[in-house]
């Protein structure tokens, strides 16, 4: 993040709540706040604001207002809750990331002060710098600045003391928030499914299994022994093993009395066809002349190697790669412990990888961080950075050309031991996919380097083991069940119920980082107000996973079509481990996080990554765009040439560089692009869709249409056909003598011109019309026309007689009528109907023969 002009900027900041204001220069050397009245500025209680923020179960323990972050001179509020610290910005209240951090993360914290050099023309009651230096295990160093003459540091100070250094193991922000929808499966229960895989067995582990014990299935090669099943045998190790099928449950407990801590050797991993497998264990107990044996150990070695297929007899070579320094093994013989002879082992062979032990990780990870926050462009000091005076990144800004033989990063040696992790996991994978052989790897104890090594090689050797349920199951079975000390290693509450949380765990380059700086020195003296008060030696803190996960990350850019997750995916696996939110890496062994209730309590990491996922689908950040399956189904076997590491920008850098953590990632880029590309295909269905109902639509249109043509069309010769029909109608009633006027309403007046009727008589004659327009027809469509007399001087005794006497022709003397048929014959009626062929009335006369008397 590039900093804003640090001379003759002022940045005024706003407390909330009584509207205090400060101002500060932005120079370190002359950062001043306005003095306000202590009365004034002492620290609030929590104002309980419905911060949105907040996690479940969060709750504010300590605010304090108008706070500076000096990495980026922003201005803000520092809260301090009960699971971190979190920091928001003054104006927008939104968290800012780099200012916000886990109590768990925290390595160690600082009270620092920082004293101006008086001028002529400065006061000499200037008042000096009230800091506090944040130090955490995931490479940030944070520097807040506090207002003089206030409390608020202090506040801060005392909460941090209180919250990172708990009582008792219950009291972490996991047991408080409980599982919530992030609930544990039972981890035995993964773990026998694990081994049910490597043994290729089809079946699926239950608790009932777990509790009765029936789980001890076997193959032709190996078993699962429940002789660890209470955890007499070794308490660090899990309570189901894998042992070789010739070897009794009696002779294992004799051969455990032979190793470190009884952590005897056992089957983590087996090829599937060639029956070579890798096993762990800690260093024999061969005592300080070397000589110490035991049969039942040498035994229990041997069976390892199982008969090559398809030999006659031929036993495969075992390699016993120890993980130490060879005058290392040598010294811990003083202590009983050493390594063994391969005059003892049969077909043996004793290979040294030479890895330092967890001391020289953590002080190597100190110093890449102190070197990586001097040359940040977010240093913590404010100024020192080499890059916000325009000077040059490390390896000359392309850290893909960078490699342990070219820098050793400030001579921090990180990459050295990064490097020594990844060959000799190499050489491990190497002997077993090209030699068919065994290999049994330990150090001292069988649960730091050992668990690198191993689990490195498995995911080399098996593909599986690079998906995301693959490397969920490696790190369960390896790291987790076999007892990697996590509450050792990352700081936090043991079982026992002490804390092992320092505020000072000692690292003298990150307690003096500030004062070494030059630019600092010529304006001010510098006093830590907390001394440190831990021996580098007295603690177990480690970054052991850390490299292990960073050594993963070496071989996704080696391999990038390799592996299902993505580097995002790790970078978000560590923040939860060593913010220690869910309870997956508690204490030290499955043992411990059995008795303390862990998996019932706590939420699950594992739950929760998921969670994330399946918001996004397979378009998520932790899946790899690259991967490809079938482009390696088989073992990774990296050259030499290739185990050069670099930094990995997404984690070491991302804090002190945020700009080179995200430049040139070519997954980054591909995945804009893919989301871009995502959203037009997503437009492109739309407007498909769209297309589609508008085509539909007007299809339906046009058979509307053509159905209202055809409509028009029968209207249309209706219409024709009733005007031809009113034609005939109306000469048949001329015809007779009358006269028809037609209104505009359909109905017509006949005017009836007779001499037998004294005065003109009208009809009213209507046709008979359905209500669809239609002519009212009977069956041979002849048309019925119904004529209404309307007379005025009418004769009440035979109107109807009268009125067909005058009309009709038709009527015979005797009062009877040649149209019998005809509605006028019907007497009563006030109708005189009249029902006619008029196609055949208009071709005949009304004089014609037809009409002739009988």
């Amino acid at each position: 993040m590039a900093s804003m002009p640090r001379s003759g900027r002022s940045t005024p900041l706003r407390d909330s709540h009584d509207s205090e204001k400060m101002e500060a220069t932005g120079i370190w050397d002359a950062l001043e706040w306005t003095i306000e009245p202590v009365s004034r500025s002492v620290p609030r209680s929590p104002s309980n604001l419905n911060l949105v923020c907040l996690l479940e179960a969060e709750q504010v323990q300590v605010e304090g207002y108008g706070v500076v972050l000096i990495n980026t001179d922003e201005a803000g509020t520092l809260i301090v809750t009960n699971f971190r610290l979190l920091f928001l910005s003054e104006g927008t209240r939104n968290v800012i990331a780099l200012g916000t951090i886990a109590f768990a993360t925290i390595e160690k914290f600082n009270k620092i002060v920082v004293k101006n050099q008086s001028t002529p023309r400065q006061s000499d009651k200037t008042p000096s710098r009230r800091l506090l230096q944040v130090i955490g295990k995931d490479m940030r160093i944070i520097v807040f600045g506090f207002r003089p003459k206030t409390r608020q540091r202090h506040a801060v100070f005392d909460a941090l003391l209180q919250c990172t250094k708990p009582a008792s193991l219950w009291e972490l922000y996991a047991f408080v928030s409980g599982p919530s929808k992030f609930s544990n499966t039972n981890p035995k229960v993964r773990l026998l499914n694990e081994y049910f895989r490597l043994l290729g067995k089809s079946s699926r582990a239950s608790m009932s299994m777990v509790e009765d014990g029936s789980f001890t299935l076997s193959n032709d090669l190996w078993r699962i022994s429940s002789v660890n099943s209470t955890y007499s045998l070794c308490q660090s190790y899990p309570f189901a093993l894998i042992v070789p099928k010739s070897i009794t449950d009696e002779e294992v407990l004799l051969a455990s009395s032979f190793r470190a801590r009884c952590r005897l050797p056992v089957v983590t991993w087996c090829h599937p066809r060639t029956g070579a497998v890798l096993a762990r264990s800690s260093q024999p107990l061969v005592g300080i002349m070397m000589n110490m044996r035991s049969n039942t150990d040498e035994k229990l070695v041997a069976a390892l190697c199982s008969h090559l297929a398809g030999t006659s007899g031929k036993r495969r070579k075992l390699y016993i790669a120890d993980a130490r320094p060879r005058k290392n093994a040598l010294a811990n013989g003083a202590m009983g412990g050493g390594s063994e002879s391969s005059s003892n082992y049969f077909q043996s062979e004793i290979v040294f990888f030479g890895i330092d032990n967890i001391h020289a990780m953590r002080d190597s990870f100190g110093r890449l961080r102190d070197y990586l926050d001097t040359h940040g462009t977010a240093s913590s000091d404010g100024m020192s950075s080499f890059l916000r005076h325009g000077g040059w990144t490390w390896g000359g800004g392309n850290l893909s050309s960078m490699s342990a033989s070219v820098s050793t990063l400030g001579d921090s040696g990180w990459l050295i031991h990064v490097q020594s992790v990844l060959a000799g996991s190499a050489w491990i994978a190497a002997r077993v996919a090209l030699e068919s052989a065994s290999v049994l790897v330990h150090c001292s104890d069988g649960w730091d380097r050992t668990t690198q090594l191993v689990s490195l090689a498995i995911l080399l050797l098996d593909p599986y083991y690079r998906t995301l349920n693959g490397f969920q199951a490696l790190i369960e079975k390896d790291w987790l069940a076999f007892g990697h000390p996590f509450a050792d290693r990352v700081g936090m509450p043991t079982i026992t119920g002490s804390g092992n949380i320092p505020s000072e765990l000692p690292r003298q380059s990150s307690t003096g980082n500030i004062q070494s700086s030059p630019n600092r020195q010529s304006s001010g003296s510098f006093t830590s107000q907390a001394p440190t008060s831990h021996a580098q030696t007295s603690n177990n803190y480690s970054p052991i996973f850390v490299q292990w996960v960073d050594c993963v990350s070496q071989l996704m850019r080696m391999y990038p079509f390799a592996f299902e997750f993505s580097s995002a995916f790790l970078v978000d696996l560590l923040d939860c481990v060593l913010s220690c939110r869910f309870g997956n890496f508690f204490c030290n062994s499955e043992k411990e996080r059995e008795q303390c209730g862990v998996p019932e309590a706590c939420g699950c990491i594992w739950a929760y990554l998921a969670d994330m996922r399946s918001l996004d689908g397979s378009s998520h950040v932790h899946y790899n765009y690259f991967y490809d399956p079938l482009k390696h189904d088989g073992p990774l076997l990296p050259p030499a040439a290739a185990l050069a590491p670099t930094l990995w920008p997404q984690f070491h850098l991302r804090w002190a560089c945020p700009s080179e953590a995200q430049a040139g990632e070519l997954e980054s880029q591909f995945r804009k692009m893919d989301v871009k590309f995502s959203e037009l295909q997503k437009a492109k269905e739309v407007a498909e869709r769209k297309a589609k109902e508008i085509t539909t639509l007007m299809e339906t249109l046009s058979a509307d249409l053509r159905y209202e043509k055809q409509v028009s069309s029968s209207a249309m010769k209706l219409v024709k056909r009733a005007n031809k029909e009113s034609e005939a109608m109306k000469r048949a009633i001329q015809s007779l003598g009358c006269k028809v006027h037609f209104s505009s309403s359909g109905d017509c007046t006949v005017d009836i011109e007779s001499s037998a009727i004294a005065a003109p008589q009208k009809l009213v004659c209507s046709s008979k019309r359905e209500a669809d327009g239609t002519l009212q027809n009977d069956e041979k469509s002849d048309l019925s026309v119904s004529i209404t007399v309307v007379a005025d001087d009418v004769d009440g005794s035979n109107p109807i007689g009268r009125v067909c006497e005058t009309l009709c022709p038709l009527r015979m003397r005797d009062g009877g009528c040649r149209w019998p048929d005809a509605g006028c014959a019907q007497l009563g009626s006030q109708f005189v109907g009249l029902k006619a062929n008029f196609e055949a009335f208009d071709q005949l006369s009304i004089y014609d023969g037809y009409f002739q008397p009988k």
